[in-house]
Formats: structure tokens, C-alpha cells, sequence
């Protein structure tokens, strides 16, 4: 039985196919439209279906759309307000332009509505030209269609991955249908929602608003804000704390504000960066994980489960993963790696697997690794660099040729294997360098074309972790909240709110140690870099003594495991810089051609291609 997940309703578009259970590809959309995020999240482009990572997914399977049994759209627009199955909607040739009734949030809402209710015919009737081989042949009677919710989905993208035979779950993103928050849990093969909070209130969508007000681009920065916060005090954090107001059942409402009222005109994109600046993404970084930790202190009281998945964008915020892994009220937080909206083809994909299932009711698939995507073998890419008429040279060990080049500080293109799924590079298609010297964070910036105030991540090899990095123990982390907290209150605006935003755990429950705090192949939370290492690898130590680390197993990627092994054996130190094989505004490169037009239009050193090498000239 083939399940094919579509993701398309907002951004992130992407597919997944699922076999009997068992994942068989996911990619993104923008790996090949090449345009960042697939498409904008706007209402008048929900129309376009993610179809170049539909034909991967079924060329992987060596089958046809008509050969598929069920399709999982990941939205499921009935549940939008006052909208119905034989709603009959009518559109203003300028819908921005008119005024709308009470019954649409947006003038645009309803060409919205009609584009996801139509997405079973535009699946089956809008393939582009060159894809048509695949899609031909299928009608609207060759599979079953199911709209799944989109919190579902993110949620089933958790619980249906995650090493858990049963665990709590925690989604948190921008917005769905109505929902923006859930907690639930998973257990005996059941899934329960215990809680929700529906729009306008969002701790998504209030981080979003703060990254427009920063000057970045909404839907898409957010991360640049969590680096920003590293940078500033958290002057503002009772202001954005007395924004969320809290109820007793695991909800909160956020209340109305004016953040140009409050805090001055927006930064524009490309002007300065002031402390006031880098003060208020504190703020609001220390607020969200303290609402996340609160959020997960109620969960853990409700659901008594010792483990917790997450999933949806703002679960992407690997600072606020790191306090809810170490505040000791979960034995383990597993994220899953395709956190935002990407990761709810996989989700719908498996959740109604799961249902159409019943009768089986073992999972048979555990998420083990990211590597989902399209992979080229050897004689794919030879061919390819034979037919561009490029200099290469064929490696006889990829892994201590690749170190030594590393070891002299050269920046590495790494295309090996199958595709990352999700949006963090894991060694497959990277850029890597030495984390020797400091001065390798401020080139890699600069060769990406990315702001100055942003770290690069390390990859650590995973039996080496311990020796390296470390996370906070829930007294450090509470020691912490007590620092952060002086000196705000030196600032003039303490009032020992921050403390109590952090605090780990509760009365109620117990305490304990993260027992899986060492392994982190997606760099999805951050660490400490142990004072004693931290000259060793100054390139890879962010501004506040952390980093965002990958470790590395031989089992999920051993070329990768056996190039930091490598480095390692030449250098004494088994880590490397590892970031996104892209510059600023590009998604990620998939193919061997998008590989080779970033290297020669970019400062890279080297191209490691599967087992090819090319160089450039000094």
C-alpha cells in the first residue's frame, strides 16, 4: 500500500511517500524549483502543488500516481470558520481592493479556500510537461484523497517518527486551520489532544511579527532572531511576558499590542543593527522559552509520559529545545527534523498509513536518520562533470584526502549520499571547514553572503561528544535564569520575572536527568562547548559560549563519520563546521549541477562529489 504526503497549503511545500509503514522518500519542493521555501505562504499561491518532489518520491518506488492508494493532503480546509463542503464562493476581480464579509479573515481567503478544496484535481491535471510520465494515467477514482488536519499532521509527524512506543507531544507553529499549539499524547496506538489554542493567538505568529519588526523576512528569519538574542539583555522580557496571559488547562491567550507604539519605528532591512535591537530578540527569546517551558511542565503533569516529541516551526528553535531538554521534566525530547511545515507530508503521510492499518498494529518504521532525498551515484556524476568539460580528479580515500584539505584550511563543498530532509545540512550536501581558527566563522559568513552577528554550527563524532560538549544540568540551568535576571535588574528593569520564565520543572514533578542529552544528529538543540575545548574549536563557539551540535554515527552516515574520524587522526580534534551547502536567499542544493554552479560562483576551495574532487586554481 503506497500513502503519498503533500505539504502545499502555505509554504515549505513538499511530498513524502510511505510503503506499508515504512518511509520511502520526502523532499522539499524548493531542492528543485530552486526557489527558497518552495513558494511565499500567500493565499493566491496555494494552487501550486510541490510536483517535482511528488516525481522524485514515485520515482523512488519506480511507480506512477495511478499506483498510488491514498493521498494525505496536509490542511484540512473545512475546518476554516463558517466554511462548508457545497459552499458556493464568489471573488472581486480585486479582492484587496473590496471590502469582505464577516465570514473571511482576508478578501483573498476565499480564492484560498477554493485552491485547497480543488488540490485532488490539480493533482491529477496540472503536471508540468516534463513531469507529465509519472502523473499520466491517474484520475480522481485512482486513489483515495484525505484532507488531514495540519496540527495532525505535525503532530504525527512526531509521534508516528519518534524512538517512543508512547510519549507526550508538543507542536507548536504559526498557525493551521484554527489551531497553533497543541499537547497531547500518544499511547496504546492512540492519539489523545489534551490542549489547543487556536488563532489569533500564537507563539509563532508573535515571533514572526518581532522578525518583520527586525527587519527580517517573516515566515523564513526567524532564526536569525534567536542568534540576534545571544547578543542582548533581556531589557523587555516583562513586556513580552505580560503579553501571554495563561489559563489552568495548557492554553494561553496573547494579548493586543503595538510594537512600534512600544519599542519605535522598525528597523528597515539593511540598516544597522542597534542594541535596542539585539535587546528586544533577548526578550522575546527568553519569553518564548519560558512559555515553552510552561507549556511542557503542564503537559508532563497531564499526560504522566516520560518522553516528548515535538514538532511544527517554532520546535525549529533549537535554544528553547535545549531549556525543555534540560529542564529535567522529560528523560527525553526528540524533535523531529523536518520540524515546520515541511514535515507535515510525512506526518499526514504516516498518519493515515497508520489508519488505513488498523489491522496491523505495529509501527514499522522509526525515524533513524534524515537522508530522504535523492541521491547520484558515481557514474551519474562523472557523467555530468564529463559532459560540463570540468577538470577533476577521482579520490582513492575520500576521507583522509577530504581531512587533509580540511586540515589546511580550506572550504569544502561535501555532496554525498541521499538528500537531507528538513532544513539543516547533516553532512550530505554541506559546506565544512576547519574549526581551528577563529577567524573561519567571519569567512564562512562571508562567503554565504550572511550577516556578521550569525554562528556556524559543528559536526562532533558522537563517541566523542562527551569529551567536547555538554548540557546544562537543571541547576546550572536555574542558576542561569538567576543571572539573566541580574542583569536585567543592573539594567534597571528586574523585577525577578526571569528567574521564574525559566525555572525547570515543578512541585509535582519529578526532576531527572536528560538520558539522551549526547545525541543530537538533526542540530536541533544547542549545547555547552566545555571551557577546556573551547580554544581548540573557536570557530564553531557561538558569541555566548554554545553551539549548535550534530553528532555524527557511523551507522547513519559513515562517509561523513569517517571524515571527521580522519580530521581527528591529523588534527586531535573530531569536529568540523558544518553548514548548509547554499548562499543567503538559495535553498540547498540538490543535484550535482546545483553542486557545481555553487562552487565556482562562490570562494569554495573544493568540491568533494561523491568520489570526485575538484579545485580551483590559487
Amino acid at each position: 500500500m503506497y500513502t503519498l504526503g503533500i505539504n502545499a497549503a502555505y509554504h515549505d511545500s513538499s511530498a513524502c511517500l510511505v510503503r506499508d509503514g515504512t518511509v520511502v522518500a520526502a523532499a522539499e519542493e524548493e531542492r528543485f524549483n530552486r526557489i527558497k521555501h518552495g513558494k511565499r505562504p500567500l493565499p493566491f499561491s496555494a494552487w501550486e502543488l510541490p510536483y517535482n518532489a511528488i516525481d522524485y518520491c514515485l520515482s523512488v518506488a519506480d511507480i506512477a500516481l495511478s499506483d498510488v492508494d491514498h493521498v494525505a493532503y496536509s490542511y484540512e480546509p473545512h475546518l476554516l470558520p463558517g466554511h462548508s463542503e457545497d459552499a458556493h464562493l464568489s471573488l472581486p476581480l480585486r479582492p484587496s481592493a473590496e471590502s469582505f464579509g464577516e465570514e473571511w479573515s482576508s478578501p483573498w481567503e476565499p480564492l484560498f479556500y477554493s485552491y485547497v478544496v480543488n488540490a485532488p484535481r490539480q493533482l491529477v491535471g496540472g503536471a508540468p510537461h516534463h513531469l507529465k510520465a509519472r502523473f499520466s494515467g491517474a484520475t480522481l477514482e485512482s486513489f483515495e484523497w484525505h484532507n488531514v488536519e495540519h496540527h495532525l499532521a505535525h503532530e504525527a509527524s512526531a509521534f508516528l517518527a519518534a524512538p517512543f512506543e508512547h510519549c507526550a507531544v508538543m507542536t507548536l507553529d504559526g498557525r493551521g486551520e484554527r489551531a497553533t499549539t497543541t499537547l497531547g499524547i500518544w499511547r496504546g496506538g492512540q492519539f489523545t489532544r489534551l490542549s489547543q489554542v487556536d488563532v489569533p493567538h500564537s507563539l509563532g505568529l508573535l515571533y514572526e511579527e518581532v522578525t518583520s519588526y527586525l527587519g527580517f523576512l517573516h515566515s523564513s528569519d526567524e532564526y536569525k532572531v534567536m542568534a540576534l538574542a545571544s547578543y542582548g539583555v533581556p531589557l523587555h522580557l516583562n513586556y513580552f511576558l505580560s503579553l501571554i496571559e495563561w489559563n489552568e488547562e495548557g492554553g494561553f491567550r496573547i494579548q493586543p499590542h503595538d510594537l512600534t507604539e512600544k519599542f519605535g519605528p522598525a528597523r528597515r532591512k539593511g540598516e544597522a543593527f542597534e542594541q535596542r535591537h539585539y535587546d528586544m530578540a533577548a526578550s522575546l527569546q527568553i519569553a518564548l522559552e519560558g512559555a515553552a517551558l510552561k507549556l511542557a511542565d503542564w503537559l508532563r503533569s497531564e499526560s504522566g509520559e516520560e518522553n516528548l516529541a515535538m514538532a511544527g516551526g517554532v520546535a525549529l528553535n533549537c535554544v528553547m529545545n535545549a531549556r525543555i531538554r534540560d529542564s529535567g521534566l522529560f528523560k527525553q525530547v526528540w524533535v523531529q527534523p523536518a520540524a515546520g511545515d515541511a514535515g507535515t507530508a510525512l506526518g499526514a503521510a504516516l498518519w493515515i498509513d497508520w489508519q488505513a492499518r488498523q489491522d496491523d498494529d505495529k509501527r514499522r518504521w522509526v525515524m533513524e536518520h534524515a537522508y530522504l532525498g535523492p541521491d547520484f551515484s558515481d557514474e551519474e556524476i562523472e557523467a555530468y562533470l564529463r559532459w560540463a568539460k570540468l577538470p577533476y580528479r577521482k579520490l582513492d580515500d575520500v576521507a583522509t584526502q577530504t581531512a587533509e584539505l580540511l586540515a589546511d584550511d580550506k572550504i569544502i563543498g561535501w555532496f554525498q549520499g541521499r538528500m537531507e530532509f528538513g532544513p539543516r545540512a547533516l553532512g550530505a550536501r554541506s559546506i565544512l571547514a576547519s574549526p581551528l581558527h577563529a577567524e573561519m566563522q567571519a569567512k564562512l559568513n562571508e562567503l554565504k553572503d550572511r550577516e556578521d552577528f550569525r554562528p556556524v554550527a559543528p559536526s562532533v563524532l558522537q563517541e566523542r561528544f562527551n569529551d567536547w560538549f555538554y548540557a546544562e544540568s537543571v541547576h546550572q540551568m536555574q542558576s542561569r535564569a538567576a543571572a539573566l535576571n541580574a542583569e536585567a535588574a543592573m539594567a534597571g528593569t528586574g523585577s525577578g520575572t526571569a528567574p521564574a520564565a525559566l525555572a525547570a520543572g515543578s512541585d509535582s514533578v519529578p526532576q531527572q536527568a536528560n538520558v539522551a542529552a549526547s545525541d543530537a544528529p538533526y542540530m536541533l538543540f544547542i549545547y555547552n562547548v566545555r571551557p577546556d575545548m573551547a580554544d581548540r574549536i573557536p570557530a564553531a563557539v557561538h558569541v555566548d559560549g554554545t553551539a549548535r551540535v550534530q553528532t555524527v554515527s557511523p551507522s547513519a552516515n559513515p562517509r561523513y563519520h569517517a571524515l571527521l574520524s580522519a580530521f581527528e587522526q591529523r588534527t586531535g580534534v573530531p569536529v568540523l563546521i558544518n553548514t548548509s551547502f547554499n548562499v543567503r536567499g538559495e535553498p540547498i542544493v540538490c543535484s550535482p549541477r546545483d553542486a557545481v554552479e555553487s562552487f565556482y560562483s562562490t570562494p569554495l576551495d573544493a568540491l568533494v562529489i561523491g568520489s570526485f574532487l575538484l579545485e580551483k586554481r590559487p
